[in-house]
């Protein structure tokens, strides 16, 4: 331990990986591993203890929690230094003996300037390179938790900016391997929230594709019940939900944007509450969705916009949006464009062939349009491909339910 301050000391070391712990087992033997390594070797079909090879005759594994807090200890005193890492971290000047004690310290400063926060924050996003298995004194000290403070906490101006956008680059890095409940700061102070909204409204276009990740991520979790709460506000919160649908309406100017803004809105309509989804279709998600599959030849992209479009129309407020003039005619055009499309996917068809279905159990006219716009044939090209199962049924369901009314209406034959 003398050596504390200048390496990582060998007891906090895993044997197999030579890496620090990041959660500390122990065996039958009495010997100490990190979690994932030794559930790798167990996996491989090992029978035997690493370190002494003796036949393990019981394979559970006990957390060893002394060595854990030992650990957590350690780090917190700061003595993980930059020289252990393999950056090269003269391009932002660092000292390489700076801790992340003393890196916390100079963001929480108030006597801290702009640039100096700034270089620290470049320095936290090359540590958070290194995540999970190194570096993990970031997520230990609560840098997660420090990130969002200086994202949400301050009031927005165009000259901390800048800052916003570092700080989210390494809140979204340290975001897999934190504690999401962080996130609920957004519910304690009523000021973090509307800053929140403040900058998917006026926030640059890397500060709105961030903040839609983040968004993406709670809806993804919402199960969590730590995070439940904050995306019932987020999913009943008009202004946000009407700037992701503005996001997709921009798609020509900017893609990227776009993008962040699809991903986001299907894995809201994904969830189980209607409410989310009935909320979207008031801001006007369905002439969004249309517009954008009809334009957008992107093969990852108009599948996903097609899928959000799939689970709207399942509600009547969504039917209804679908069938006002102004969208119909582009909307089945669009529908028909992604049935079957040569390298597409099967989500893009699938979700495509289920729209029209349950717009043609609705609509004599969405029925006439689909006829006169070619769709028995896009289907009859989809049952030839290769794609699912569960596609082509439905595609069949759709070609009886098309060729009834043609049976019973010989002018659409």
């Amino acid at each position: 331990m003398r050596e504390i301050g200048m390496s990582i000391p060998e007891l906090f070391r895993c044997p197999i990986s030579l890496e620090m712990f990041s959660d500390p087992v122990t065996l039958s033997t009495g010997q100490t591993y990190d979690r994932p390594c030794i559930q790798k070797w167990l996996g491989a079909g090992n029978l035997t203890c690493p370190v002494t090879m003796q036949k393990l005759q019981d394979s559970s594994m006990v957390p060893n929690h002394t060595l854990k807090h030992l650990i957590d200890q350690w780090v917190f005193k700061g003595n993980l230094h930059y020289h252990q890492l393999n950056h090269d971290f003269s391009k932002v000047g660092s000292s390489k003996n700076v801790s992340f004690s003393s890196l916390k310290d100079t963001l929480q400063s108030k006597g801290s300037s702009l640039e100096q926060r700034l270089q620290v924050l470049e320095q936290v996003r090359l540590f958070s390179e290194d995540l999970p298995r190194k570096n993990e004194g970031l997520i230990q000290m609560g840098f997660f938790s420090l990130m969002l403070g200086m994202i949400f906490g301050a009031k927005i101006t165009q000259e901390l900016m800048n800052l916003v956008e570092k700080s989210l680059i390494c809140a979204l890095k340290l975001m897999p391997f934190s504690n999401l409940g962080d996130l609920n700061m957004l519910m304690e102070e009523e000021s973090k929230f509307e800053n929140f909204k403040v900058l998917l409204q006026q926030g640059s276009c890397m500060v709105k594709i961030a903040l839609c990740s983040i968004i993406e991520k709670v809806f993804l979790q919402q199960s969590l019940a730590i995070i439940k709460e904050l995306a019932t506000k987020i999913g009943n919160d008009s202004k946000i939900l009407k700037g992701m649908v503005v996001y997709i309406d921009d798609h020509q100017h900017n893609p990227d944007l776009a993008e962040a803004g699809i991903k986001a809105i299907l894995t809201l309509s994904s969830s189980q509450e209607p409410a989310y989804r009935e909320n979207l279709v008031k801001e006007g998600v369905v002439h969004s969705l249309v517009t954008y599959i009809l334009e957008v030849e992107d093969k990852e992209l108009a599948p996903k916009a097609t899928k959000a479009l799939e689970l709207v129309l399942v509600l009547e407020s969504g039917k209804e949006a679908f069938l006002v003039n102004e969208v119909l005619n582009c909307g089945v055009k669009a529908l028909i464009k992604m049935v079957f499309r040569v390298s597409g996917d099967d989500q893009g068809s699938e979700s495509a062939v289920n729209c029209l279905m349950i717009l043609c159990c609705e609509s004599m006219e969405v029925r006439d349009k689909s006829i006169s716009g070619g769709v028995l044939t896009q289907l009859l090209f989809l049952l030839q491909s290769q794609c699912c199962v569960r596609a082509k049924n439905r595609a069949r369901m759709l070609l009886k339910l098309l060729r009834s009314m043609c049976a019973k209406d010989p002018i659409h034959v």
